[in-house]
């Protein structure tokens, strides 16, 4: 008896028959797991089954034999989300919906509206199953560059988690997605936790500014992810002719400095 894990049912079958030198027909197959695409490119399942070869079988041949035959295997029924332009990476998206040269021949025709509509459409199926009481997701224009995508309802707070990981994370995943499909820019709010954050870091930056006009130059604490990003938008936004960047420390924390050009 073998546990057998593969792309899809074919090719468990397939190697299941060349492992134990018989032919398909001869075994005894459990499915454990049917295989699934997943959406955009995400929950996607292998095939899993356990083959076993009775006492009364043929017996093996000296060799193992590969076998070449296909087998029709009933599948449950799945239904295929509307297929989406994507593009690559978090995740290798486009392999499951389009070819390249579809997907670059639609990036340029979509409108900023447009790729609103595409991306809420798609995002809600993602997130239609979720365990947490979250209401129709809200995709919308933010500016021509960025889109905004609106988390709210009952537990939409927990989506954020301890020390907003789960904000993080969902950020970096939809940013790659839209990113990589459209161009676009993405602000993700979550129960008012962005706008709460830059309100936060707008009142610590107070301190700094203060110090920038009087010195010419200064640098933040170490903030945490979201918040160095927040920042070092305000702070470019407020000295555009300054230097603002990013420093990090031994252990892997972040702050910015402000200072002069000439002094970079």
């Amino acid at each position: 008896m073998k546990k057998i894990e593969s792309p899809t049912l074919e090719e468990a079958y397939a190697k299941a028959a060349s492992e134990f030198g018989c032919s398909v027909t001869a075994l005894q197959v459990e499915i454990v797991q049917f295989p699934s695409k997943g959406v955009m490119g995400l929950f996607k399942k292998s095939a899993i089954i356990i083959a076993n070869l009775p006492h009364t079988a043929v017996q093996k041949t000296e060799k193992p034999v590969v076998v070449k035959e296909e087998v029709a295997i009933e599948t449950p029924p799945y239904s295929e989300p509307e297929e989406l332009v994507l593009g690559d990476e978090f995740y290798e998206q486009a392999d499951d919906f389009e070819e390249a040269s579809e997907m670059e021949e639609d990036f340029y025709e979509l409108s900023a509206q447009e790729c609103a509509d595409e991306v809420k459409e798609q995002i809600n199926i993602l997130f239609k199953d979720i365990c947490f009481d979250i209401n129709h997701v809200d995709v919308s224009v933010y500016d021509e560059n960025t889109l905004l995508v609106e988390f709210t309802g009952v537990d939409a707070a927990l989506m954020i988690g301890k020390e907003g990981y789960r904000y993080k994370a969902l950020s970096y995943m939809l940013f790659n997605w839209i990113n990589a499909a459209y161009g676009m820019q993405l602000r993700l709010e979550i129960a008012e936790f962005l706008k709460n954050q830059e309100e936060s870091i707008s009142r610590y930056l107070v301190n700094v500014c203060d110090v920038i006009d009087q010195d010419g130059r200064a640098q933040t604490k170490v903030l945490d992810g979201v918040l160095v990003q927040i920042a070092l938008k305000q702070l470019r936004d407020r000295y555009p002719d300054r230097y603002v960047a990013i420093r990090s420390t031994r252990d892997g924390g972040k702050f910015i400095i402000i200072n002069s050009y000439h002094e970079y």
